[in-house]
């Protein structure tokens, strides 16, 4: 290559998002996507990925280490309408599943029996072996999707209550529904560990850590750290 011959621009990533585990990092390109495992004591590797011909993807979400990923188009020339979710299996190299949506969706979480789907004002609760929905959850303006999932038993999700600052937690096993008084403030982060347990939140002034009881008779805010 000569002085004068550039190297062609690098794109920068649309999205990335880590897997349950934290195992594989999912990430959404300008003209498809790749996931690559992740291992601290192993080279770090490309597992797979789709190339859609200059058309992007906004979002991926995977469902731990399978071949199973949402998808969600974006950046400038979306693969898909922004306001639908795709079930690609990349195993077989087709869609298995597509939900759609009043508006852009904001966010995707993925459990083994659930697809948590994020808007602006509403989360929407399928199940996943025939996508049917289950429930249906109103929230403040929440432009950023803030949703959690909990990966492993009990299934918790967590997201945007009705008022500024305020978190709800849904135990669907039991049926319970827990809210917190967070911040005074809008939130700007939302985090779920992987058994449902502890729940992480920060607003735009004040980063906390919420410690959750699940066993008894229902859930309940033992203390902020």
């Amino acid at each position: 290559m000569s002085a004068d011959t550039k190297a062609p621009a690098i794109e920068p990533p649309v999205s990335a998002s880590f897997n349950q585990d934290s195992s594989s990092l999912a990430i959404g390109l300008q003209n498809g996507f790749k996931v690559i495992d992740v291992d601290v004591e192993k080279e770090t590797k490309e597992r797979f990925r789709r190339d859609f011909n200059k058309a992007g993807i906004g979002q991926v979400e995977m469902l731990f280490r399978t071949n199973i990923v949402a998808l969600v188009g974006g950046g400038r020339n979306p693969r898909h309408a922004t306001n639908k979710v795709i079930i690609w299996d990349d195993h077989q190299g087709k869609v298995i599943g597509v939900l759609s949506f009043p508006n852009d969706v904001r966010a995707v979480k993925l459990r083994r029996d659930r697809v948590v789907v994020a808007l602006e004002a509403k989360v929407y609760v399928y199940n996943f072996a025939d996508l049917k929905l289950v429930d249906r959850i109103e929230t403040i303006s929440n432009p950023k999707g803030l949703c959690a999932l909990s990966a492993g038993n009990p299934a918790v999700l967590v997201c945007p209550g009705l008022q500024k600052g305020s978190v709800r937690c849904e135990f669907f096993d039991s049926g319970k529904t827990s809210l917190i008084d967070a911040h005074k403030t809008a939130l700007s982060c939302l985090a779920l560990s992987m058994d449902g347990s502890l729940v992480a939140t920060s607003s735009e002034r004040v980063w906390a850590k919420r410690v959750l009881a699940w066993k008894g008779i229902g859930p309940c805010s033992l203390r902020v750290l």
